[in-house]
């Protein structure tokens, strides 16, 4: 029988967020033990490149590290590489890992993250269809666009609009199918989803808006996808990207309180104690949704981090961040910040049909949320903006003489 081992900190994940929260815990002069639990058999790599030049060249296909390959060990942070955390035992803060140990922590951060929703339509299991989630993933989707030609990205967010633009830089032929009306629906407002739309278009991809996918089709390998009015996309590979749920299945096994996510307060405290999560997995108040919200974002697992951090050392800093996203296509970078959901009026500044632009996004008066294409450096400014929930005058602000560095 092993002996059990002993940790300050039990880091579960080693994503942005995982990976983070050890860092930062050196950094501000925690000196226990910290073990960072990484179920991928590689170092702790950046995900955002994977959708984009990692599937371009075999030659950029490592995806770059989060850290130098000596930080860890410098740092005297334990990282266990593939090997999975099999369940834990909050009231005696104790976790088994996969390989048998036994790990006894003081504080345990769960950084999950999330996994990617699949197709659950007949011939969703057929080969040739991929989710996008890790090196793996992207490995096994970047042999494979080396041989086929028709591309079917199923699902019109961030990440299938990303692949869609890596797959026309390939010379593939791409349709995209999306059963909301417009694509990026879920995260920006029409003028920014038109404009994506017709960039991609100008590119020679084709759109399916607003249909379903009902199945799958083909023999040995997937051949097509079948829409819900009948139409038949011819695709011998296709991407899906509906979207993430939270990994929250280790911590319902051991009783911590989920709803669409860990549920944490504002210090990103669990319901079991001592037990902290962040990142994409964690659900947490958010005044800039206005409750409880899960975002997905490298900024958020930065920032929820710093927190998780602070919270462990003893300081009981509340989470205030502003919420921060980013998307490269072709030449365009969008850069939003706020949560525009709850808008009741919007400003363009710019050139809405060509770039650079922005979005402004006011409720009663106050700036709430920004979209910025091509426009970094007015976004920076929109961002302390949105985090002092500026009260601005629409009409100068609709003046694009008129820098929003004016109503800082």
């Amino acid at each position: 029988m092993r002996k059990t081992m002993t940790t300050g900190v039990l880091v579960v994940g080693a994503g942005h967020a995982g990976a983070a929260v050890a860092a930062q815990l050196r950094q501000a002069g925690y000196a226990a033990p910290i073990m960072l639990v990484n179920d991928e058999a590689r170092l702790p790599y950046e995900r955002p490149p994977l959708s984009k030049f990692c599937l371009l060249d075999a030659a950029q296909a490592e995806a770059p590290l989060l850290r130098p390959r000596h930080f860890w060990a410098d740092a005297e942070i334990d990282l266990v590489s593939g090997v999975e955390v099999a369940a834990l035992n909050p009231p005696e803060r104790k976790a088994a890992l996969s390989d048998g140990r036994a790990i006894a922590f003081d504080w345990c951060v769960l950084a999950t993250g999330g996994r990617a929703r699949a197709l659950t339509c007949p011939g969703a299991d057929l080969p040739g269809s991929h989710v996008l989630r890790n090196h793996a993933d992207m490995e096994r989707l970047r042999r494979h666009l080396a041989t086929a030609q028709n591309i079917a990205v199923i699902g019109g967010g961030y990440v299938g609009l990303e692949v869609a633009a890596s797959a026309r830089a390939l010379g593939k032929s791409v349709t995209v199918i999306e059963a909301q009306q417009r694509v990026l629906s879920r995260v920006t407002s029409a003028p920014v989803s038109r404009f994506f739309e017709s960039m991609h278009r100008r590119h020679g991809v084709d759109f399916h808006l607003g249909r379903a996918v009902s199945a799958l089709a083909g023999h040995e390998r997937v051949e097509a996808v079948v829409l819900d009015d009948g139409t038949e996309v011819a695709a011998d590979a296709v991407i899906v990207g509906i979207g993430i749920d939270a990994e929250t299945a280790l911590a319902e096994a051991a009783g911590i309180a989920c709803h669409g996510g860990v549920v944490v307060d504002a210090h990103f405290r669990s319901s079991a104690p001592r037990i902290l999560a962040i990142g994409d997995c964690a659900r947490h108040p958010n005044d800039f949704a206005g409750g409880m919200w899960r975002l997905e974002s490298v900024q958020h697992a930065q920032d929820s981090a710093a927190v998780a951090a602070m919270t462990i050392m003893g300081e009981t800093r509340v989470y205030q961040d502003v919420p921060t996203f980013w998307s490269e296509q072709y030449d365009l970078r969008l850069q939003s910040a706020g949560i525009a959901r709850d808008a009741d009026d919007f400003v363009v500044r710019g050139d809405l049909d060509h770039g650079p632009f922005s979005i402004v996004y006011l409720r009663e008066g106050r700036m709430i949320a920004v979209d910025c294409v091509n426009n970094a450096r007015e976004f920076m400014v929109a961002r302390k903006l949105i985090g002092t929930r500026a009260s601005l005058d629409r009409a100068l602000v609709s003046d694009t003489s008129v820098s929003l560095r004016a109503f800082a």
